[in-house]
């Protein structure tokens, strides 16, 4: 089969984001049971509205019900399984072993995808999956590809899923207790506080310190002593195909459409033609921290970024294309510009990297200005190229 390019969908324009930029499938979660429950997530009719959408793209939609299920979560659990089968959504991504038992009962022609919350590392756990009526297995990122390797030799028949872009967790394929111990917010039932980000002073107990407290000194990197460096396989996805892998995972449901749009095209264009240093280029467009391919080439001691939480992208995000007539893109305002400024074209057509010096603009009231600092509001930007609705304009930050 051929490999999909899957992403992250937090809400419906973003789902529509996703799939313009050249995602084959997108995963999105509902307003209950998913691990990203600050997404704004769909609800039941806006997940109706999704399936549809996606499938008259000829495109796919799994839905996320990955927490660690409670008894109490089954009544209401159950009906959603039977729910997303009517609506004819291709996959639900399931973590909990009750959760399974329960989707197969209840909905029994709805795909069922193991989530990697499950901590899937090996070939027997795979094989275990398969004879509970799984169709795909979404593996645990602490794996090498020589370990997915054997996987795949051993249970061939069986679809395996892997991140290959995005923020890593600190903790063993996601299941962390930090955030419920320091903000009484359980991970593993989608309401992480992300503690892992956070800048730490280390201190040490002391009985002969008058505070009790004994401060430790930090060295020249910081203390960010928890946070993970993100994934980036983009150089490796033909090593990943060679592996078994059919379904390559974009991480960030809780991420910009600006966002969605870079990663997902670098992505989209790496697959189709390959990678070149034009792909790294453009994966560092948007905010980031310092890259990692993780555990895939084996053991991996450089996997922290101690030095900050988050990097700045070499872009910033001006605006949404609305669409284009007589030599006017409509924009829908992200970040402040000026006339003047050169903006590039964030697209999955030809106009793609393409720039252009903003000359005449005009707002909503058709009154002509030079200062476009009305957040949201829609623009008439005088551009050279027949843009898409869907495309994005960019500003390239200077150095």
């Amino acid at each position: 089969m051929n490999v999909e390019l899957l992403a992250p969908a937090g809400n419906f324009s973003k789902l529509k984001t996703a799939l313009y930029f050249g995602a084959d499938a997108a995963y999105a979660g509902g307003k209950n049971f998913s691990l990203r429950s600050f997404a704004d997530n769909f609800s039941r009719e806006e997940m109706t509205k999704a399936a549809e959408y996606a499938h008259s793209y000829d495109k796919k939609l799994y839905v996320t019900a990955n927490i660690f299920a409670r008894n109490y979560d089954f009544c209401e659990l159950e009906d959603y399984f039977v729910f997303l089968e009517g609506i004819g959504v291709d996959g639900a991504i399931i973590s909990d072993p009750g959760a399974v038992y329960i989707a197969a009962k209840a909905a029994p022609r709805l795909d069922i995808h193991i989530s990697t919350q499950a901590n899937i590392t090996n070939k027997y756990s795979v094989k275990f999956w398969q004879e509970q009526g799984a169709k795909r297995c979404v593996l645990a990122r602490e794996l090498s590809l020589e370990e997915i390797a054997e996987i795949h030799s051993f249970v061939p028949d069986m679809q395996l899923e892997a991140f290959v872009h995005g923020a890593m967790c600190i903790s063993y394929s996601g299941r962390c207790l930090l955030s419920d111990y320091l903000a009484n917010r359980s991970s593993n039932r989608g309401a992480c506080a992300q503690p892992c980000r956070w800048q730490y002073t280390i201190r040490k107990r002391d009985a002969l310190s008058d505070s009790g407290e004994l401060e430790l000194c930090e060295d020249e990197r910081g203390a960010y002593i928890l946070n993970s460096k993100d994934l980036n396989m983009s150089a490796y996805l033909a090593e990943m195909q060679q592996a078994g892998v059919c379904s390559f995972k974009i991480e960030g449901r809780m991420k910009s459409e600006y966002y969605l749009a870079t990663v997902i095209n670098a992505y989209r264009r790496c697959m189709d033609f390959g990678y070149t240093d034009a792909v790294e280029k453009e994966l560092g467009a948007a905010a980031h921290r310092d890259y990692t391919t993780a555990y895939a080439l084996g053991k991996n001691s450089g996997t922290v970024n101690y030095s900050d939480s988050q990097a700045k992208g070499d872009c910033e995000y001006i605006g949404n294309v609305l669409g284009f007539k007589d030599g006017f893109a409509q924009v829908e305002m992200r970040g402040r510009f000026f006339a003047g400024d050169e903006l590039e074209v964030l697209s999955p057509t030809q106009n793609f990297g393409k720039s252009f010096t903003v000359g005449r603009v005009f707002d909503s009231n058709g009154e002509a200005v030079s200062d476009c600092k009305r957040v949201q509001e829609k623009y008439l930007v005088e551009c050279p190229y027949a843009l898409s609705r869907g495309d994005i304009l960019r500003r390239r930050r200077i150095s």
